[in-house]
């Protein structure tokens, strides 16, 4: 994948323009290889990851972040947060990740300019482009850059990449906050993360690594790819027990299979999306 390689290169040289950065490292995928990235044209001394704790980000994730992190040399810091407190996040409106996007830079940036780097970058790809992503829009507003957008990295180029890089994070699932399990307009409360949470570790344990459960007020949806399909249908009892232990009342399996964002296909005739 020559082209692969000729976008991280363009990557490498746009960072060096930099000079120096404060990433918003989540730890998954494209944050670690933008951390990776960054740390190779600018050196440990003019990068800074930080990743945002929260009741939204799983313990384990945040663990895994600091790893991550001290493997790749990079210091690190981790910023504790509170989407739920954020006004207006709670009522989980269509733009609900512009308001975590927003607060997340509103404290990257002060840390930028306290420690005397450059600018703030995190990790927006061209898959992101094709998707509704108001958190692209709060970036564009507060200056924060997304290198690996400006060459045009997809999240394949990146995975291929990271695999040649030796990045343990090259086949890592794909991330997204807990509370992108919750259908737009229903409250999110820290007692549905925390259910949506378990539900999930619980599927992972069983060894189903790219899942999601979709929470819809008493009933669980999972997702996972075609695939897996057939293997959880069969250890359905003891997910059906597990889960309703958790607090659902109905688990329902998504014969649709896994795909990203899928509560976003509620929003095709929603106006403000469409506006977005």
């Amino acid at each position: 994948m020559q082209e692969a390689w000729d976008k991280y290169d363009q990557l490498i040289a746009g960072l060096r323009e930099l000079q120096s950065v404060v990433i918003a490292f989540s730890g998954g995928v494209d944050s670690t290889f933008l951390l990776q990235a960054a740390v190779t044209a600018l050196g440990r001394e003019n990068v800074l990851a930080v990743t945002a704790d929260s009741e939204t980000y799983p313990e384990r994730e945040r663990e895994a972040a600091i790893e991550l992190a001290r493997e790749l040399g990079a210091k690190h810091v981790v910023l504790q947060t509170s989407e739920l407190n954020i006004p207006g996040y709670a009522e989980n409106p269509v733009n609900r990740c512009y308001f975590c996007k927003n607060e997340l830079f509103s404290h990257l940036i002060p840390i930028a300019h306290q420690r005397g780097l450059n600018c703030v970058v995190f990790g927006a790809i061209a898959d992101d482009l094709g998707d509704y992503r108001p958190g692209l829009q709060a970036a564009k507003e507060r200056g924060v850059l997304a290198p690996l957008q400006d060459v045009m990295l997809y999240k394949r180029e990146i995975r291929y990449l990271s695999k040649e890089l030796g990045l343990a994070t090259w086949d890592k699932p794909s991330l997204a906050c807990l509370s992108s399990r919750i259908p737009y307009g229903e409250l999110i409360t820290q007692s549905k993360l925390s259910m949506v949470d378990q539900a999930e570790f619980f599927l992972s344990q069983l060894g189903f690594r790219q899942v999601r459960v979709r929470h819809h007020n008493d009933t669980a949806r999972i997702e996972v790819p075609r695939q897996d399909i057939v293997d959880v249908a069969g250890v359905a009892d003891l997910i059906a027990t597990k889960l309703v232990q958790i607090g659902y009342r109905y688990v329902t399996l998504d014969l649709v299979g896994y795909r990203t964002g899928s509560l976003n296909e509620a929003l095709a005739a929603h106006p403000s999306a469409q506006s977005s």
